[in-house]
């Protein structure tokens, strides 16, 4: 039988080795034969209070798997050795730090007319009640919000009926959301807590007692099998890297892309080059990369004569072949990070049949100098993937669309990825550029070093020739991180989620700097070769060359992770490739998992972490959970990160369950079965509900 936690194991099996030892001892002294009636009955109540100990002990701690998740992973035809699963209590059910439960309602027989999808139609309900499916009276009131299962079914429909890739569409788009911005975690502020240096909560005021504060939280798992070995975990290792830029930049962090210029600006016009310097921002989608170009032209340039040059130096060699992983390198999840990534490296197809057998194809964003074709035929098909509605082929000068558009496409929306992100941001720029009346006589140059005038093929003269300008003509902010991440973890974003890991490696060294605990101080030869960097580059002419940056790869970001990781926990760090999950080699065990979210649930950035968390049965990659289980007692009580490749389905998150305790939920299953990764979720979804029970 396998235990459920060594710890438990070890003292169990203590208990019981002192038992035998106990009746099998005989005594070496005269004066221990003379045992009274009263001592043998002594004895005989010791024994029978040592094996009553024994067996007190919570089934759940001694049990296999729970009957429930047993029974799941036998209709999936998994075993328990394909599972590692690991489910924690965390805080104090009085002062909980997740959001409110969603209370989703089914009102399919009201006679109320159906109406299309609208935001308005969700609806919060203001008032503190206690409806938890009558399972539970004595738990804690909360506030509600309800939300109608249909309200979520034409949300989910609308989407999957207008594009292939709804998660690239939602996080490019601007997509109303389905929860309400007003719902918050419950304990945003603690109230009369802190907290502590080490993370706990604590009261504001030492002398100040509450009932809360007496009651004692036992952090042992409710359930813990098989937390050490090391799994596969695919997109829930997107919560070590949204949790430690949390962490370490804090949720109010943003990427500024800075432009400069050599030369001098006469009129309008501007004689030398145009520098965009690349922070590493996760989301320059194509509107905000109009945004920039606009507040350069508000700042009075519109016509330059030179050469426009994007500097994306902040990540260096992080480009990757995206056919390498799964030989799909139209997809946008296998698009490459850059130091200036624009729109994902991702065209928008959006087609519109017409009368004669064709369709109208626009494209955003355009590409300058590049050919996309305008009409398609249309045929008799299905509408699926855009590698089988279009057969789409990059070409040097032209996309080739080398099948027919499919009758069922109607008007819907493709996401395919331009194969370099460094060609396809110069191309957009240019473009751009020019559809704001704007005119460049040089090109859009795309490079991996900071600029440097005398590294020009062609040596400026006359006012081009002026150094640069030492203050940024434009700083422009992006998306905060707190946004960031929930684009992250809602829609599993694969690129977003390798620009924000990369930006820890990029940025901490500001952080750790202005730490004051000597838990998370860096090395002194650390702190004195970011201090000597800093010292040096104040010494130059532009701030240009001044940056709470520092330019970064991949395994100098690993490192810092892996730093973070030793610094503040105590299993041994996971082993990344990259920060999105999307890999074969990397490795996380449930216990990494387990002790990574129980960590974050008391950090001043966990609301932000929570929320963009996906909820089970209502939004994000866990929607489907209410389809798969829908009596589930988890639908709109677990915040969850889902995980799937061939061979591999996980979760990973937070449930409340009925009686107001927290919990921190992992499960990973690796299994030999390639496509039984949909087969497998019911397991994890009977774990979500099995926990939500509680």
């Amino acid at each position: 039988m396998q235990p459920t936690s060594k710890r438990c194991h070890t003292l169990n099996d203590n208990a019981l080795i002192d038992a035998k030892n106990d009746a099998k001892a005989k005594p070496s002294v005269g004066y221990f034969r003379v045992i009274s009636q009263a001592s043998k009955r002594l004895s005989l109540l010791s024994s029978i209070l040592t094996a009553v100990t024994v067996l007190a002990t919570p089934l759940y701690a001694q049990a296999a798997l729970p009957a429930a998740i047993q029974a799941a992973l036998s209709r999936a035809e998994l075993s328990a050795s394909d599972i590692s699963m690991v489910i924690t209590p965390v805080g104090d059910k009085n002062a909980s730090h997740l959001p409110s439960p969603i209370q989703v309602i089914d009102s399919s027989d009201s006679a109320e007319t159906e109406a299309a999808f609208d935001s308005k139609s969700l609806k919060q309900n203001s008032t503190q009640n206690a409806q938890h499916d009558g399972k539970n009276n004595s738990s804690p009131q909360v506030a509600l919000t309800t939300i109608e299962k249909r309200t979520i079914k034409k949300h989910e429909q609308k989407i999957h009926a207008y594009t292939d890739d709804p998660y690239t569409y939602q996080s490019l788009e601007s997509i109303p959301a389905l929860i309400p911005d007003s719902h918050h975690s419950a304990s945003q502020s603690v109230g009369d807590q802190a907290v502590l240096d080490d993370g706990s909560m604590g009261a504001a005021d030492s002398n100040t007692h509450t009932a809360a504060s007496a009651i004692k939280i036992s952090f042992s798992p409710l359930l813990s099998h098989q937390p050490d070995t090391p799994r596969t975990p695919a997109s829930t290792m997107k919560l070590v890297p949204s949790f430690i830029a949390l962490d370490t930049l804090g949720a109010d962090f943003v990427w500024h892309t800075r432009v400069y210029h050599t030369g001098l600006v006469i009129g309008d016009r501007l004689y030398g080059d145009l520098i965009i310097q690349g922070s590493g921002d996760p989301k320059m989608t194509h509107e905000r990369l109009n945004q920039l170009l606009y507040q350069v032209q508000t700042s009075g340039i519109r016509h330059i004569n030179g050469d426009m040059i994007v500097d994306s130096s902040i990540f260096h060699n992080v480009t990757k072949d995206p056919a390498a992983f799964d030989n799909a390198p139209l997809r946008p999840y296998n698009a490459s990070p850059d130091g200036f990534l624009v729109n994902f490296s991702t065209v928008g197809i959006k087609s519109y049949p017409m009368d004669n057998g064709q369709a109208r194809l626009t494209y955003t964003p355009q590409l300058a100098n590049y050919h996309m074709p305008s009409v398609i035929d249309v045929r008799s098909a299905a509408c699926g993937q855009a590698r089988y509605s279009l057969a789409p082929k990059w070409h040097a000068k032209q996309l080739v669309l080398n099948t027919d558009l499919p009758n069922r496409c109607q008007e819907h929306a493709f996401y395919v990825a331009y194969p370099d992100a460094k060609a396809f941001a110069a191309r957009v720029i240019a473009a751009k550029w020019q559809e704001l009346g704007n005119t460049l006589s040089g090109t859009v140059i795309t490079q991996e070093t900071p600029y440097d005038a005398t590294k020009k093929p062609t040596p400026a003269k006359g006012l081009a020739a002026l150094p640069m300008s030492p203050l940024p003509i434009v700083s422009y902010p992006s998306l905060n991180l707190r946004q960031q991440v929930h684009d992250i973890n809602h829609f599993s974003n694969n690129v977003m989620a390798e620009q924000v890991a990369l930006s820890i490696g990029a940025y901490h060294h500001e952080t750790l700097l202005k730490t004051n605990t000597d838990k998370s101080m860096p090395s002194e030869k650390a702190r004195e070769q970011i201090i000597g960097k800093q010292n040096s580059l104040q010494k130059t002419s532009s701030l240009y060359q001044v940056s709470n940056a520092a330019a970064t790869d991949y395994p100098q970001t690993l490192q810092t992770i892996n730093q973070w990781w030793q610094r503040h926990l105590d299993t041994p760090p996971p082993h990344l490739t990259n920060g999105s999950g999307l890999c074969r080699d990397c490795t996380i065990t449930a216990a990494n998992l387990s002790e990574l979210l129980t960590h974050a649930y008391n950090r001043p950035s966990f609301d932000a972490y929570v929320n963009s968390l996906g909820v089970a049965g209502v939004s994000g990659t866990i929607t489907a959970h209410s389809d798969r289980l829908p009596e589930s007692a988890a639908i709109g009580r677990a915040w969850i990160k889902t995980g799937t490749l061939n061979n591999v389905t996980s979760m990973a998150g937070y449930v409340k369950g009925i009686s107001g305790q927290d919990y921190v939920v992992v499960g990973l299953i690796n299994s030999e079965q390639a496509l039984n990764t949909y087969t497998a979720r019911p397991v994890l979804d009977a774990m979500l509900d099995w926990t939500a029970q509680h």
